[in-house]
């Protein structure tokens, strides 16, 4: 076997620089990284660059950044890099003339247990559901998402009031060190490769991990406080759990709130309800409770802790409904 792979990365966001920081620290050799090309951003609309691009220019790790990865070109580079190995974390999906293209194969990091919670948001989903554990797995790519052989795996328990981004640090963490292992094993030659089909008893028990849109952030407050508490930090602090209420002077106002307190008690609020002291706690009434607002932002303000934000808008709280 190789011992020292020739390795070109895909990533684009934070979660994947840990990866690629540690197999640069590990001494292996990251012969090219492809991300996402740069994107205008900001008042000045400023070209930005994705934090895995910052990083393999800070360590002279040349940079590609194609818009089709199908173009003959693209393809052309990769094969002049000659990859024994090729590693995919947080990216878009790869055509198979691209993962198939190194002789050791393409895996990728999935932030999750596989089979369950395959798709774009296991972390976010995983909390919104109130698990108890999830984890990381490797994964060989094939022709469908998140499908393919499983090389290695970890778990990780979720604590009760975790929001999904401290849990996205954790499984980050994790997930470089897995990787590592992935690459050693592979290297070696003794990585087991386990089926995902072996895995499921009962297909109609796996649970997905679809892409969050906006609309899906919207708090219904006729649920029970422990659905709407997992909800509040599963989408906690991006893109954000929010309500809309109608303001004093009848306009309607977004108020993302991004820790809560469940409050389970007989007497129950009115769901949507906003009550308040006026200074010390603001809860909303669900059908069996209520959720305490401990960290919040109107739009366009910054965001706050529940005392802070009393003081400035404990006003516009009388008698309000969220919707």
């Amino acid at each position: 076997m190789i011992k020292f792979p020739r390795i070109i990365f895909f990533g684009t966001p934070d979660f994947a620089v840990a990866s690629l920081e540690q197999l640069v620290v590990a001494g292996y050799s990251v012969v090219a990284v492809v991300t996402a090309p740069d994107k205008p951003a900001g008042r000045g609309l400023k070209e930005k660059v994705s934090p895995v691009k910052k990083f393999a220019l800070e360590h002279g790790i040349p940079v590609l950044q194609p818009f089709n990865m199908k173009e003959p070109k693209f393809v052309e580079q990769l094969e002049s890099y000659l990859p024994d190995l090729q590693i995919v974390i947080a990216f878009r999906m790869l055509p198979g003339i691209v993962w198939a293209l190194p002789k050791m194969g393409t895996f990728n990091l999935h932030a999750s247990l596989l089979p369950q919670y395959r798709g774009a948001a296991p972390i976010n989903r995983a909390v919104m559901n109130g698990e108890h554990e999830t984890g990381v797995t490797t994964f060989l790519l094939n022709e469908q998402i998140d499908t393919g052989r499983i090389l290695l795996s970890e778990k990780v328990e979720i604590g009760p009031d975790e929001t999904a981004g401290e849990l996205h640090d954790r499984l980050m963490r994790v997930g470089s060190g897995l990787v590592i292992e992935t690459v050693r094993q592979i290297v070696s030659g003794k990585v087991d490769e386990v089926h995902q089909d072996s895995l499921i008893a009962d297909p109609a028990l796996l649970k997905s991990a679809p892409k969050i849109f906006n609309d899906d952030c919207r708090i219904n407050w006729n649920q029970d406080v422990i659905t709407i508490h997992n909800f509040i930090r599963g989408l906690s602090p991006h893109p954000g759990a929010f309500t809309e209420f109608q303001m004093p002077d009848g306009g309607n106002q977004v108020l993302k709130i991004y820790r809560s307190i469940p409050e389970q008690i007989e007497q129950q609020g009115l769901p949507g309800k906003f009550y308040t002291d006026g200074k010390s706690y603001l809860k909303v009434g669900t059908k069996n409770g209520f959720i305490h607002l401990t960290e919040l932002q109107l739009s366009g303000r910054k965001v706050m802790n529940s005392g802070d934000f009393l003081r400035g808008f404990s006003r516009i709280f009388t008698e309000t409904h969220g919707n």
